[in-house]
């Protein structure tokens, strides 16, 4: 796995300098960007990072390269920076998921502490994203019939019940369960039904 890197997106330039020696002081990798959209356009959201956001810039500000991030499908945790921090904006920000909302002139340490948090939560996120694309890959392995127990299985419905859904006897039903069960390495069923709402293929509110 790369090194976590730290986004550093502020038009002062003399902070962003500071910031990026105070981050690299300690061993970080940091990334600096005088405009958000610039930032938006080399941003990876596959590699495990965070994003040190400031709110008020010209043209796009902080919000808006947050949102932006949203609807690229990019999960990054951001932290803002800002020294104009009045309450709507800081509701805002951390109603569109922001992790931290931090004053200027900042403490050092503090900051470093808020982006360490950050930077594990990246790494969960990470690990997150690989498991349910394993997942995602095991599902897409499994053969028709095996969907058609599969997915009524997963939604709470008994061996017998899908046997008669499917016009089958519950003996092939069994069969089928097991094969699920083996290609999906699950153990028992209540994993095989986390793997399938983390997938998506139900929703929580609609099992029996």
């Amino acid at each position: 796995m790369q090194d976590p890197k730290v986004y550093v997106v502020d038009d002062d330039q003399g902070m962003l300098d500071s910031t990026v020696w105070l981050l690299e002081s300690v061993g970080l990798v940091a990334l600096p960007f005088t405009s958000g959209q610039a930032f938006l356009d080399a941003c990876d959201g596959d590699l495990p990072a965070c994003v040190l956001l400031d709110v008020r810039m010209p043209g796009m500000g902080g919000l808006s390269v947050q949102e932006a991030l949203r609807a690229k499908g990019i999960d990054l945790p951001v932290i803002f920076v800002s020294g104009h921090a009045d309450v709507p904006i800081v509701v805002r920000a951390f109603k569109a998921g922001a992790c931290d909302f931090i004053e200027k002139p900042y403490n050092d340490q503090m900051l470093l502490d808020s982006v360490q948090d950050a930077l594990g939560r990246s790494s969960q996120i990470q690990v997150g994203s690989r498991q349910r694309d394993a997942v995602q890959a095991r599902i897409g392995s499994l053969t028709p019939r095996e969907r058609d127990v599969f997915v009524p299985l997963v939604k709470g419905y008994t061996n017998r019940e899908i046997a008669e859904q499917l016009e089958v006897s519950v003996k092939t039903v069994d069969l089928y369960r097991s094969r699920v069960m083996k290609r999906m390495q699950a153990e028992h069923l209540p994993e095989l039904v986390g793997m399938a709402i983390a997938c998506g293929v139900v929703e929580p509110l609609n099992l029996r």
